[in-house]
């Protein structure tokens, strides 16, 4: 590998060690740095504008576009991208581990008897809901995902569907979602999850990152939902009791 993104960086911190290139993304890259890194294959994933693919294909390199949904599509892209480098059995062998936590987390999320209901969202402005994968995770994980995958519902309509749990992992936000503010913005302090302090951030490249990465998401899930089932897990953020119980989510008084 001769050249990565600052996103790659972040959820595989081991690429510090190495003598890399940081160029910029499938959102904003550019041909000039492409063809600096004089790389000889070009992988990118979602999510894609349409100027940064133009740039990519300027360069001339081969260019391998990933667009995955599923967890079924992410274990496909691992193999793909393992056999391209020649590491086909390793591939398989991620795949494998991957699958069996996944299966290791439901099994033992099975032995609650209810499911909490989960609005998961990927963006804030406007609301959009996490993707298909993440769905899969929730549900792995012992909750109800609300909602259609990758939709734009409405603030109203969320809170009409009163969650248990509110999970929020912003592109590109890393842990700095400001959870008070959009509950309180949102007028959601009112929804089971607010009463709670059940509102939560989930690191970005934990759940939005298609790769092996999501099983660290998956915990943090788990952790979010079945807290009685889960120990805590890195890279996840509650919201303040104190913010709550003070009743600085209510909302704000309109002035005229």
């Amino acid at each position: 590998m001769v050249a990565c993104t600052r996103w790659c960086r972040e959820v595989c911190p081991e690429i510090a060690e190495r003598d890399c290139l940081i160029v910029a993304d499938s959102w904003s890259a550019q041909a000039g740095q492409i063809k600096a890194a004089r790389a000889e294959l070009v992988i990118a994933s979602v999510p894609y504008q349409l100027e940064a693919v133009a740039q990519i294909l300027k360069s001339g390199i081969p260019f391998l576009a990933l667009a995955p949904h599923t967890l079924a599509d992410i274990y496909r892209d691992i193999a793909m991208i393992a056999g391209i480098v020649g590491l086909g059995a390793r591939g398989e062998e991620l795949i494998a581990e991957m699958q069996r936590e996944i299966a290791a987390v439901r099994q033992r999320a099975e032995a609650a008897h209810s499911r909490p209901r989960v609005f998961c969202e990927e963006w804030g402005k406007p609301i959009i809901a996490s993707q298909a994968w993440v769905k899969e995770l929730v549900e792995a994980a012992g909750g109800e995902f609300l909602g259609e995958p990758g939709a734009k519902p409405a603030a109203e309509d969320v809170a009409r569907e009163n969650p248990d749990v509110i999970i929020a992992a912003w592109c590109g936000a890393g842990d700095r979602v400001p959870l008070e503010k959009i509950v309180r913005d949102r007028g959601w302090n009112k929804t089971a999850a607010a009463q709670s302090s059940r509102v939560f951030c989930i690191r970005d490249e934990l759940l939005n990152t298609p790769g092996p990465a999501l099983i660290q998401g998956l915990h943090a899930l788990a952790a979010a939902i079945r807290p009685e089932i889960f120990p805590a897990a890195p890279g996840l953020r509650r919201i303040s009791p104190q913010a709550t119980s003070a009743g600085e989510l209510s909302p704000r008084p309109v002035i005229k």
